[in-house]
């Protein structure tokens, strides 16, 4: 059935508690259960213990037993089912950067920082709390309660475009859309390191088996599901890259697993290790300089600059385009002037 296409292409986004506790210097040894218990919101003893035996518990990266007796310094993390909550998705007049809009379809400017839809601890200030404000009878996918009017998404700290189903024909005609590759989808992105030619990225995407919240790339499809990106350099500035790139498949995290996997994380993203390093001097002054494109751009580098798709009602292919916002545009601009003061050594 087409309406069922989009819900069967999408990644799951999971509804999970992700913590993790660095031990302080003068904890006394005590259960890791019981520990939990004093640390965990909401959390049984049941709970914890199950998620021990279910070796969601680790301690240095490694699963432990209810038994193992907490230590200084020990750095737990834990992957816990997010709690029952309220489902319903409450209007919130929020201002939104609507570029375009017509009875099925309307495209979104979404700034960085904006979570799209509700989840664990963001069940309130989305996107989709916004959209409900602003279209009152939102259409929804199967199984899709908290995410009407969506067909894609983007992550929390990617600015750009989204485009937004505002009845059930567009619904469907997007979704297949989507489930065929047909639609068009540009990002641009500040990658760590010179890359010398453009190519494409395959692979089996998948939850990274240590750290759930992110995403690895596997050699079978038993730990992934098949992703496609291919990238185009746009412009060389020595210890970075700017590049565009394309989707076929619209993983979870595609972007940032493709371009880590291949050791060019993007510019400040802190969740694949784009937030070190990683190019450069040794000098103060580099990592001085650094630092300020860190805090001007104070997020993953990265932007979804062009959408295009049929229409659902005339059928005609349009397409839509935004520059790129302040924040990734003076972080740009100041990599593009250090690039024309210092030409950088080979490494």
């Amino acid at each position: 059935m087409a309406e069922n296409l989009e819900l069967q292409e999408q990644d799951d986004q999971e509804l999970f508690e992700h913590l993790r506790i660095e031990v302080d210097k003068g904890q006394a040894l005590l259960r890791i259960d019981k520990f939990l218990m004093n640390r965990v919101e909401n959390a049984s003893r049941n709970k914890i213990q199950a998620a021990i035996e279910a070796e969601s518990v680790l301690v240095n990266e490694k699963p432990v037993k209810a038994s193992y007796k907490v230590r200084p310094f020990d750095v737990i993390t834990v992957v816990l089912p997010d709690p029952p909550r309220d489902t319903e998705v409450y209007p919130e007049d929020i201002p939104l950067d609507i570029i375009y809009e017509d009875n099925d379809v309307l495209i979104v400017n979404k700034e960085s920082g904006m979570v799209v839809h509700p989840g664990f601890n963001n069940y309130n200030g989305t996107l989709v709390n916004a959209l409900t404000h602003h279209i009152q009878q939102l259409p929804q996918l199967p199984g899709n309660s908290d995410r009407p009017g969506l067909v894609h998404r983007i992550d929390k700290d990617t600015s750009g475009l989204l485009v937004i189903a505002k009845n059930e024909k567009s619904m469907t005609h997007l979704a297949k859309q989507f489930f065929d590759h047909s639609i068009t989808r540009k990002y641009i992105a500040l990658v760590w390191g010179d890359i010398k030619e453009d190519g494409t990225i395959t692979g089996y995407i998948g939850r990274h088996q240590k750290d759930r919240r992110i995403m690895a790339m596997y050699d079978s499809e038993a730990n992934g599901r098949w992703s496609v990106t291919h990238y185009r350099v746009i412009e060389r500035l020595g210890y970075v890259t700017l590049i565009e790139c394309q989707l076929e498949t619209g993983r979870t995290h595609q972007i940032r697993a493709h371009m880590q996997s291949i050791g060019h994380p993007l510019f400040n993203d802190a969740m694949y290790g784009g937030d070190k390093i990683i190019k450069g001097t040794v000098f103060t002054k580099y990592k001085q300089f650094v630092e300020n494109c860190f805090k001007i751009l104070p997020r993953q580098a990265l932007h979804a600059e062009v959408i295009g798709f049929v229409h659902p009602t005339s059928k005609e292919n349009i397409k839509f385009e935004v520059p790129l916002p302040e924040d990734f545009r003076l972080g740009l601009e100041k990599w593009r002037h250090y690039a024309a003061l210092s030409k950088p050594t080979e490494e």
